[in-house]
């Protein structure tokens, strides 16, 4: 207690007491919260406090639930649409090749007139891989022939070559499903059929570089002819399922001149992107 001598109006001589300290102007709520510098909570201590709040809330968990159910259900369809036109199952078939069996089908493509079955083979109802049938369509020839195809120089001429490529798969598909013809062709079949026409074009370019122009040509006949007798004997073997056989005469002949179209086509396509390659 301090003590202050003075004098009163009277000149009374009497003492005082000091005057009380001032209220602070906010409570002190340092308490609830752990020792920190400058008197913050420590960190995480509201997001703790919130997350317990929210899992101890019904429904923020019922929501939560139904969030995560419908997210479910979107990946589900994702993924079932993803598989319905892009299925990683079938597009391994046709790249199960070895060796031998790329050795023998170019051999095929180049010279086929001497092979003489042309089926599929199956195995209960499975059609066998590429590796062990070798009229089975593979993709692994024409991607390697198209990378092949394609270098910085011939960039262009490649993706024009693709682009083609594309738009003669869905004219064989609308043929297709305009003949009414029911087989096991796929898209991917069809996209095998028409990407064999890049070994015609790397054998056709490279005879031209080495031997001219004349060797050009005379190498672009023969792959023609080879591409054109292998496509029109795959193409009618197996577009003549049991369904088509025996059918009305105008569709086997709406059949007939589709694969035809797309033999002749085989050429065409080949001698416009290669032609300006050889001087």
């Amino acid at each position: 207690m301090a003590y202050h001598s003075g004098y009163g109006v009277h000149g009374s001589k009497h003492r005082t007491r000091a005057a009380p300290d001032p209220p602070p102007l906010f409570d002190d709520t340092s308490g609830g919260y752990s020792s920190q510098l400058g008197g913050y909570p420590a960190p995480g201590a509201d997001v703790a406090f919130s997350v317990n709040n929210l899992l101890g809330d019904p429904v923020a968990n019922m929501a939560m639930a139904y969030g995560s159910s419908i997210a479910s259900q979107g990946k589900d369809i994702v993924h079932k649409e993803l598989h319905r036109f892009v299925s990683v199952n079938k597009l391994k078939y046709f790249f199960a090749v070895d060796t031998a069996y790329v050795a023998k089908k170019l051999g095929l493509l180049v010279f086929p007139y001497t092979h003489q079955n042309w089926k599929m083979q199956y195995s209960q109802d499975v059609p066998l891989p590429p590796r062990k049938d070798l009229n089975a369509p593979d993709l692994y020839i024409p991607t390697m022939a198209f990378i092949t195809f394609s270098p910085e120089v011939l960039g262009l001429c490649a993706s024009t070559a693709l682009v083609w490529v594309l738009m003669e798969v869905l004219a064989l598909l609308l043929g297709l499903y305009l003949a009414t013809v029911r087989s096991e062709l796929s898209t991917f079949h069809l996209l095998a059929y028409s990407g064999y026409k890049y070994v015609g074009m790397i054998l056709s370019v490279l005879t031209g570089l080495l031997f001219g122009s004349d060797g050009y040509y005379v190498a672009l006949a023969w792959t023609s002819s080879a591409l054109m007798y292998f496509i029109v004997r795959s193409l009618r073997t197996a577009a003549s399922g049991p369904d088509s056989m025996g059918g009305p005469a105008p569709r086997q002949r709406l059949q007939l001149y589709l694969t035809l179209g797309a033999a002749a086509f085989q050429p065409l396509i080949i001698y416009w992107l290669t032609f300006h390659l050889v001087r």
